[in-house]
């Protein structure tokens, strides 16, 4: 994440959202100021992309919705906007918003190299204040790994980690899947 040099220093929501329409890259608002989105790898895109048709599949016929990472998601009791890899909500709250939505159940990230301490640390402080948030998955774009922050009944976010071999279980959404799923065709240096 870059921030941008070249535009006022701070926006208001409504601001960013009138100027987000115009432009070509993307950008998450954060604390008013906004950050250009960085290009990912081909691994990145494909699993992105595996993922979330793995997950919309699933929810295929249900009140959820899956979205990719063209959908913004309101970091929850703040004016703060993400663009997460993948997301699912089954919130009716979120069901009229065409802007955004406020209330994931699950969010995916896929790290890459510039935005991996990010996504581990400072996003996942800002997505997990969220009390519907359930499942925070961080995949892997450089092997077949995947961290899964479960928040349990008590409230407590418990980390899975899941390598080859294993079965990733996404309670929010009751999907258990062989992690070697989202990883078919990929090749890794």
């Amino acid at each position: 994440m870059v921030a941008v040099k070249d535009y006022p220093p701070r926006f208001t929501p409504e601001e960013y959202f009138a100027w987000e329409e115009q432009q070509l890259e993307r950008h998450e608002y954060i604390d008013g100021e906004v950050y250009a989105m960085t290009g990912g790898t081909i691994n990145h895109s494909q699993i992105a992309i595996k993922i979330t048709a793995m997950l919309d599949s699933h929810l295929d016929g249900s009140s959820c919705k899956t979205l990719n990472s063209h959908a913004i998601i309101n970091i929850l009791e703040t004016d703060d906007y993400s663009y997460p890899d993948g997301s699912v909500t089954c919130d009716k709250r979120d069901k009229n918003n065409t802007q955004y939505i406020a209330y994931p159940c699950l969010i995916v990230e896929v790290l890459s190299d510039s935005t991996e301490a990010y996504d581990r640390g400072e996003k996942f402080y800002r997505y997990r204040r969220n009390p519907v948030l359930q499942d925070y998955i961080l995949v892997s774009a450089k092997s077949i790994a995947i961290d899964l922050y479960h928040k349990n009944d008590a409230g407590e976010w418990v980390i899975s980690n899941y390598r080859a071999g294993d079965t990733v279980e996404l309670k929010s959404i009751q999907l258990s899947f062989p992690i070697e799923q989202i990883y078919r065709g990929i090749g890794f240096e």
